[in-house]
């Protein structure tokens, strides 16, 4: 995996996402046992958008987040934006009737004026950029005061009596099933690399709190595997 410094880290994180982006859905389904639905439902309502308040979902994938958003609050506008071209058009192909905006955009240079949005959200997002405290930042500076953001997320465990539980399931397991279904089995042994070189759900919080967000809380899920995380501007 290269180091989020290295130059070429969002070209390999686009091809990525490219490959995988018939299957992600899927492959977040079945490794979270059909239970991450529950996970954007919970992180959406931490947004706590006001009546035609605007969204940002940054990071958006194929739109699962948003889709959520809309859903939770059908009188707000909703932007997805991700810089993976192809996984917004599975989301869009998927979802015609959507009303939502699709846009592309790079995380840590966002294109919006400061003070735009009620609400940023992103799903499994954090780990993958290349500036974690820049991508923050750039949140941060889009949200309206008293604005909220909302993070579902990887999680970084303490070892414990359940770690080489885990280790077999994330690094041996997902990349199996991944490879059956997609022929790649790499991609999902990243998953795992990616999540183990990640924060810790009280570091990112720290994160958080650093570039100026107030009243930070977070929850784990699936035994300290998933968080999410709140906050206000």
């Amino acid at each position: 995996m290269l180091e989020r410094t290295d130059p070429d880290f969002i070209e390999q994180q686009q091809t990525m996402f490219t490959r995988i982006a018939r299957q992600y859905d899927l492959m977040n389904h079945i490794m979270s046992g059909w239970r991450d639905d529950s996970w954007r439902r919970f992180a959406i309502k931490q947004a706590a958008l006001p009546e035609s308040g605007r969204l940002l979902d940054i990071g958006t994938g194929t739109g699962s987040l948003a889709l959520e958003a809309s859903q939770q609050f059908p009188s707000s506008q909703i932007i997805a934006a991700d810089l993976t071209l192809p996984m917004m058009e599975v989301g869009r192909t998927r979802n015609p009737e959507a009303d939502l905006d699709w846009t592309a955009v790079e995380v840590t240079r966002l294109p919006f004026p400061s003070d735009t949005f009620d609400g940023v959200v992103s799903g499994f997002l954090a780990r993958n950029l290349s500036d974690v405290y820049q991508g923050l930042s750039e949140q941060y500076r889009v949200l309206k005061p008293g604005g909220k953001i909302s993070i579902l997320e990887t999680s970084k465990r303490a070892k414990d009596i359940l770690t080489p539980l885990i280790r077999l399931y994330m690094y041996h397991l997902i990349p199996t099933l991944n490879g059956l279904i997609t022929k790649n089995k790499e991609d999902y042994t990243y998953l795992y690399e990616s999540t183990e070189s990640f924060l810790r759900a009280e570091e990112l919080a720290a994160f958080l709190a650093a570039v100026g967000f107030k009243k930070v809380l977070f929850k784990r899920f699936m035994f300290g595997l998933i968080a999410v995380h709140w906050g206000e501007k």
